[in-house]
């Protein structure tokens, strides 16, 4: 299949006898014929459904189209990307480990990994992304049990080498994790170049239509748990009878693992009804992304002449400092989402966007419709003036997710919000 049929079939050949969209089954729990069946699912889940804090059916279909799409092997949704990222390092790590990730990130994953990680005994190791192999080596400790990167950054839209971090990864044993929300795999797919986990919040362009809040992680189903350094992986699992995932579950390991021990601890697991909103975004997402990076280009061009910006960010654009990683790794566009610093600083920049009409002042991005954010009162507001510049924050920076509507509108909102500066 190609990528728009993968968005629109959930990863199964369709039977004359299924209904033409994925059916919402609300339903907490389901039935079996005996005591022995039931006990049956609790010694081998992958058998059949247990309750709806694992998984249901609507949320397995679209479960596994986003596998399809990223080319993993599995897939397990979460009730928000937050979410996805926590279990993805918890289902490696725990007290006393430590995994490296680097500094240009979502600033509410920076305070999750920087503050709730340490008080639960997990230190984040930060680094540069454009460090040096070496100095990324340098990095690594004994106890570090993966590294973390996002593709475009939020909203820094610093472009991660997916190959230089997996290599590194690799000579030391542990997985790379890729969170891809922005690109989705309609613009890349990281497992590609040698991601093994890939996350997403699907509350973003996934969904594109700001109606509910999700995450996902994704298993490439490549990495070897079994290589001495993950005894969770190859030793009993006392606390469901004994499982050894890499001999029950093969190359599905970490996904069964992820799902047994933390959804079933935590129940993180999205509503059957918010996974039918998702999968109605999937089924326009190849289709909307390539609108997106058309209308974004143009917008961006624009800024770029425009006297009052200071500077404009967009790794689509010539000359830009990623656009050679961009063309790498995401030669069909780098998503609709520009940071961009207009010149005055912080007051400007908020004047700027309180004159916007079109364009929506939200904590969102990646919707169909226009949106802007200034990072540094919002998303990062909790970072330090030094985790600020290490994030890529200036305070005249404003991130601006470019929507669907016609360029030209977009465009005449923003000469309105520069008349007003």
């Amino acid at each position: 299949m190609n990528i728009e049929t993968k968005c629109l079939h959930a990863g199964y050949t369709p039977k004359n006898t299924e209904p033409r969209v994925v059916p919402i089954v609300q339903s907490t729990t389901y039935v079996y014929d005996s005591t022995d069946d039931v006990a049956a699912v609790f010694d081998d889940p992958t058998k059949s459904l247990i309750y709806s804090r694992f998984e249901n059916p609507t949320v397995m279909a679209v479960e596994e189209k986003i596998a399809a799409l990223e080319g993993g092997i599995g897939a397990m949704c979460t009730s928000s990307g937050q979410a996805a990222t926590l279990c993805s390092i918890l289902n490696i790590c725990q007290a006393g480990d430590s995994f490296i990730s680097t500094t240009t990130i979502y600033g509410g994953t920076i305070n999750l990994f920087a503050v709730t990680f340490k008080k639960m005994g997990i230190e984040c190791i930060f680094v540069d992304p454009d460090a040096s192999e070496d100095e990324i080596r340098a990095a690594f400790k004994p106890n570090t049990k993966a590294v973390f990167g996002e593709t475009i950054a939020n909203p820094a839209l610093t472009v991660f080498d997916i190959e230089k971090f997996a290599k590194i990864a690799h000579e030391n044993n542990v997985p790379l994790i890729v969170d891809n929300t922005f690109p989705t795999p309609i613009l890349c797919r990281p497992i590609e170049y040698g991601a093994d986990i890939v996350i997403h919040s699907t509350s973003k362009y996934m969904d594109g239509h700001a109606v509910q809040v999700g995450g996902v992680i994704v298993d490439a189903g490549k990495f070897d748990w079994a290589n001495g350094k993950f005894p969770e992986f190859t030793e009993p699992d006392e606390s469901y009878h004994g499982t050894i995932y890499t001999k029950a579950y093969g190359n599905a390991a970490y996904i069964v693992k992820a799902r047994m021990q933390l959804m079933r601890d935590f129940g993180c697991y999205p509503a059957a009804q918010s996974a039918f909103y998702l999968n109605l975004g999937l089924e326009t997402l190849a289709v909307r992304m390539k609108q997106y990076c058309e209308n974004a280009m143009i917008v961006a061009k624009f800024l770029e002449e425009n006297e009052n910006v200071e500077s404009v960010n967009y790794p689509g654009l010539p000359g830009n400092k990623y656009n050679d990683l961009a063309k790498k790794y995401l030669p069909d566009g780098t998503s609709g989402v520009i940071s961009f610093v207009i010149k005055g600083g912080r007051s400007t920049a908020v004047k700027f966007m309180d004159a916007l009409e079109l364009a929506s002042n939200e904590v969102h991005v990646a919707d169909i419709r226009t949106c802007v954010l200034h990072p540094a009162s919002a998303t990062h507001r909790q970072l330090t003036d030094e985790q600020l510049v290490a994030a890529g924050i200036n305070g005249g920076m404003i991130r601006l997710s470019v929507g669907l509507e016609s360029v030209e509108d977009i465009l005449a909102d923003l000469k309105k919000g520069f008349a007003a500066i």
